[in-house]
């Protein structure tokens, strides 16, 4: 059952989704609320698991990491979710996999530095036994909620 949160608390949660380094009597003078009160929120939010982390956001091209693909894969049909998952993961290309219900069976975000970096990467996935079949789209930009500018 999802837990109830108020107006307050998703205010909190966009404020520090735009900057999670927002200290709180910033938050508190955005919400109307005392800092003693936002902390607790807060640390609320993050005993009840809303709040699972804080993060920075990386300029990855300026780490010569600057190109993004998506990869579909395909796997014969009576691979577990735990292979699929293990096909990719402690590649440090991989930047997300998502198990899909229906048809490809996974999704995975890579980063890599160049187009040749991209062909050795899905090479390598391939190589997977139980990988029947891969589709790849690069990005050529992006935006993501609360990482606006």
């Amino acid at each position: 059952m999802p837990e109830q949160l108020d107006a307050t608390d998703h205010e909190i949660l966009a404020l520090l989704r735009e900057d999670a380094r927002r200290t709180l009597s910033d938050i508190a003078g955005r919400v109307t609320l005392s800092t003693a009160a936002v902390k607790r929120r807060i640390d609320r939010l993050t005993q009840i698991g809303v709040i699972t982390g804080f993060t920075v956001q990386i300029d990855h091209a300026k780490l010569g990491w600057g190109i993004e693909a998506f990869t579909e894969l395909r796997f014969v049909g009576n691979t577990k979710v735990s292979d699929i998952l293990d096909t990719t993961t402690r590649m440090p290309e991989a930047q997300a996999v998502f198990t899909i219900a229906g048809d490809p069976d996974a999704l995975v975000w890579l980063r890599v530095r160049d187009m040749a970096h991209l062909q050795r990467t899905i090479d390598e996935i391939r190589r997977h036994h139980q990988v029947t079949g891969t589709k790849t789209l690069i990005a050529l930009d992006s935006w993501t909620r609360g990482q606006d500018g």
